[in-house]
C-alpha cells in the first residue's frame, strides 16, 4: 500500500483553510483554527485515529464559528478521500461504544464512497464556553459528505456537554482508525462486490 497522504487548500470569501493528513501516522497534530474548543476536539480526532493532521484555518469569526467549523470539516474530509484513493486494501467497516466519565457514545462507519450521516445526539447545553454545540453536528456532516463515508453517531447518555462532544469525536476517531487500517488478508483488494468504493 503506497503512502496515504494528501494536502487540501480551500479558500472562499468566508474561510481560508489548509489541511494535510497522513493516514498511516501516529496521531501527531498541529491544529490552529482560532476556535479553542474546536481545536481541542480536532486534536482528539487526530490523536485517537492515529491520522497525522496539520490544520490551519482563518475564518470570519467576527460573525460566528459556523463557517470555520463547517469548512474545516469539508477540507479534512476531502483530504481523507484523496489519501484513500481507490480505497483498496482497507478494513472498510468499524464500530465502537466509547465511555467518557458519565457519558457513553457510539460511532459506526462504512468507508463506502457514499456520503451519509445519522446523528442521534442531544446536548444538555447550547454552548460549551463560547462554542455552539449545534456545530458538532455541522462538522461531522461536512466530514462525512466530503470524505464520502457513511457515519452513524449516537449518544446513549450523558450529563456534561463537553463530555458528550468529546466522546463523539473520540468514538469517530477510533472507528476511522479501525476502518482505514490495511486488511492483511486482502491488501490489494477493494472490499466490495461491486469492485469500487467510489460511489
Amino acid at each position: 500500500m503506497s503512502a496515504r497522504q494528501a494536502t487540501v487548500s480551500r479558500k472562499t470569501n468566508e474561510t481560508e483553510i489548509k489541511v494535510s493528513v497522513a493516514l498511516d501516522g501516529t496521531g501527531k497534530h498541529q491544529v490552529k483554527t482560532r476556535v479553542g474548543f474546536f481545536d481541542h476536539m480536532l486534536e482528539q480526532l487526530s490523536r485517537h485515529s492515529l491520522i497525522d493532521m496539520q490544520i490551519e484555518a482563518n475564518g470570519d469569526l467576527h460573525i460566528d464559528d459556523h463557517h470555520t467549523v463547517e469548512d474545516t470539516g469539508i477540507a479534512i474530509g476531502q483530504a481523507i478521500a484523496q489519501a484513500l484513493g481507490e480505497r483498496r486494501g482497507i478494513m472498510r467497516y468499524a464500530s465502537i461504544e466509547l465511555p467518557m466519565d458519565e457519558t457513553l457514545s457510539t460511532a459506526a462507519v462504512d468507508v463506502s464512497g457514499r456520503a451519509f450521516l445519522v446523528w442521534n445526539v442531544q446536548f444538555t447545553a447550547e454552548k460549551i464556553g463560547t462554542f455552539d454545540t449545534e456545530l458538532v453536528r455541522e462538522f461531522f456532516q461536512a466530514l462525512a459528505q466530503s470524505a464520502r463515508i457513511t457515519l452513524h453517531i449516537s449518544n446513549r447518555y450523558g450529563a456534561n456537554s463537553h463530555h458528550i462532544a468529546e466522546s463523539c469525536f473520540k468514538a469517530v476517531a477510533r472507528v476511522l482508525r479501525a476502518a482505514l487500517e490495511p486488511d492483511p488478508r486482502q491488501p490489494d483488494a477493494i472490499p466490495s462486490t461491486k469492485g469500487t468504493l467510489n460511489g
